[in-house]
Parts: C-alpha cells; sequence; structure tokens
C-alpha cells in the first residue's frame, strides 16, 4: 500500500491490501481463501481464548467472523463499503478446536446500498450461524492509507 496515495502497489489488489491492514483478522488467525465480486470465503480456528463460560465459541467471535466476510464481499467491487447495520442468528454451538468456514454472499446491490448473506459453518458443513449485513458505500474516502 503506498502511503501517500493510498493506492495499492502493482500486482497487490485492493482488497490484498485491505486484507493486509486487518490487524483483528491477522491477530484471531482469521484467513481470506477467496474472493470474487461480491462474494468471499474465510476461514478460523476457534482457539480456547475463544469460548464463554459455557465452553463454546463466544457469540462475538463469531460475530466477528462472520462481520469480516461480510466486509470483503462488499468491498470487492471496489468502493470504500462499510455496514450500516447487521443481525446473526446463532443455530448451533462451535467449541475450542473447530475449524470454521464463513461464506457471504450480495443477495441485493442498488445504488450506493447492499445486502449480503454470510453462513458460518463447522469443517463437517453443520451450520452454526446465519448473518446479514446490510452496507453502504462511503463516497469519496480512500482507502486507508
Amino acid at each position: 500500500m503506498d502511503a501517500d496515495t493510498g493506492a495499492a502497489p502493482a500486482g497487490e489488489s485492493a482488497i490484498d491490501a485491505l486484507y493486509a491492514r486487518d490487524r483483528a483478522c491477522h491477530a484471531l488467525g482469521i484467513v481470506l481463501d477467496e474472493v470474487s465480486a461480491g462474494r468471499a470465503l474465510m476461514r478460523m480456528r476457534v482457539g480456547p481464548d475463544m469460548v464463554n463460560g459455557h465452553g463454546t465459541a463466544h457469540g462475538g467471535f463469531l460475530f466477528l467472523f462472520a462481520d469480516a466476510a461480510f466486509s470483503y464481499a462488499c468491498n470487492s467491487h471496489g468502493p470504500v463499503t462499510v455496514a450500516q447495520a447487521a443481525q446473526v442468528t446463532f443455530l448451533a454451538p462451535a467449541e475450542a478446536g473447530d475449524e470454521l468456514v464463513a461464506e457471504a454472499v450480495e443477495r441485493a446491490r442498488a445504488g450506493r446500498q447492499g445486502i449480503y448473506d454470510v453462513t458460518v459453518r463447522q469443517a463437517t458443513g453443520k451450520v452454526v450461524a446465519e448473518f446479514r449485513g446490510q452496507s453502504v458505500v462511503i463516497a469519496g474516502r480512500p482507502p486507508a492509507g
């Protein structure tokens, strides 16, 4: 990322640059596997420090994981895009050691707004959570440098 212009260096996409700056994802071991127009696929292993008093993955970490996939899917079109609103439904527990996959898919985009669904699954395919996020393009704001 060029510190003066905020542009990605030659050979580095804007998404690669965004992920390189994503300290939260790196700190939690969240890996960006794929991004295409309106879609993103990420994975994360639930660490022992991510569980709540019930011994299951804390909902805040699951929300963050789904939100990260949402972010990459809605930023895949180019303009800086942020969350406007989001909700999650927890369907099954995840435990320490579980490998999770989050798949974000664009459902609709109109003007500056978009709607994205994210499914969080265990490696077995069992659905852990469903997330829906609404995005908004921030006009005229360059990517962070």
